[in-house]
């Protein structure tokens, strides 16, 4: 394990030695990858999204038994249950609040007043003023290039246009892998980077081996973009489901976009009037359609399927570009140590061509 070589705004604001992050990835990022990620000096953050109440308190719980280190939890912002779960984050001492999407200025004052750092993710800069004006302590963006729900703006175009749009800290996700990356976003200016298919591919992570060799046998032209599955730009690995999925009609996903539905319902114990005030609170402000609603409420099943069952018949396999340059399985450790010392040792090369 290595000492601190970078020092960044983000690292002095959520007190971890490296500014790196491990993404919260539903089913994927739970208290054994986000530990690892913490122990090895890095930021952590444990996925809630795909959590009820009880089972998000016992992950905290275990990260806690894990770790001494400062860890975050990814929640999302549009959930019914969205104060209760920040007002759990305090009463455990969690460093870090991240958001998929944009907190209302009240929780981001409630989690503040706590002590809480709240990072939102966000997709343009006229995001990042807003919810840089309603207190947030920082921001991460993703560019096109990642995995799972995306944009269409390369992390290259992105990134400056948000770090021109303010002045707390950017953390940069979407196409990163190694220190060389790490390096080239601190020469923009962000304070550090996000990675989540490349933390998928660690020893760390429970994804099962069959699995993480499909990732590793995938080259740059293996993921696809696709709206069919869950009715907004998800990327995704080129399997079978999702080559039949992006040919087919809607009424022929009707059948097992039900049954998904029946699923999640029973794996999440809501009953059907939560699950439509869910559905209520996540469309509001948003221009997604009911039925692209309905088809969003089928993504964690059909991860699920994927990811933990190991299932990529039944299931979808989120994924960044980078899956196409990933050969090996390390550990966290191994990973960062190898990612910030590469970083600094181009960032110092790069200091001879000053003149």
């Amino acid at each position: 394990m290595i000492d601190q070589l970078l020092r960044t705004p983000l690292t002095d604001l959520v007190g971890v030695r490296h500014p790196v992050v491990q993404t919260g990835m539903g089913w994927v990022a739970g208290p054994r990858l986000v530990s690892g990620t913490a122990n090895a000096g890095g930021l952590g953050i444990l996925a809630s999204a795909t959590m009820t109440f009880e089972e998000l308190e016992k992950a905290i719980v275990e990260v806690k038994e894990r770790t001494d280190q400062p860890f975050g939890v990814n929640l999302r912002a549009d959930a019914g249950d969205a104060a209760d779960r920040c007002r759990l984050l305090i009463d455990h001492g969690v460093k870090v609040a991240s958001f998929a999407l944009a907190p209302k200025p009240e929780l981001i004052a409630t989690l503040k007043e706590h002590d809480v750092v709240v990072i939102p993710s966000i997709g343009a800069a006229k995001h990042a003023k807003k919810v840089a004006g309603w207190g947030a302590d920082a921001v991460m963006i993703q560019g096109g290039e990642g995995g799972g729900h995306t944009g269409n703006v390369p992390t290259t175009l992105l990134l400056p246009t948000v770090l021109d749009a303010v002045e707390i800290p950017v953390i940069a996700a979407g196409g990163f892998f190694d220190g060389r990356g790490l390096a080239a976003a601190l020469s923009y200016g962000a304070a550090g980077v996000g990675m989540g298919t490349r933390f998928l591919l660690t020893q760390d992570s429970t994804v099962p081996d069959a699995v993480k060799q499909r990732y590793l046998d995938a080259d740059l032209n293996a993921t696809v973009v696709t709206t069919k599955v869950d009715g907004m730009p998800h990327r995704m690995l080129r399997t079978d489901l999702v080559e039949s999925v992006e040919e087919s009609r809607a009424l022929r996903r009707l059948g097992p976009t039900a049954r998904r539905t029946l699923a999640f319902k029973k794996m999440s114990g809501m009953s059907w009037r939560e699950l439509v005030a869910d559905g209520r609170a996540m469309k509001h402000g948003s221009d997604r359609s009911w039925t692209q609603m309905v088809l969003a409420a089928n993504t964690p099943m059909m991860l699920k399927a994927g990811l933990v069952e190991g299932d990529a018949g039944a299931g979808v396999l989120a994924s960044g570009q980078v899956v196409g340059v990933i050969d090996d399985l390390p550990t966290c450790e191994e990973l960062i140590d190898r990612v910030v010392t590469r970083a600094a040792a181009e960032l110092r090369r790069t200091q001879g061509y000053v003149v």
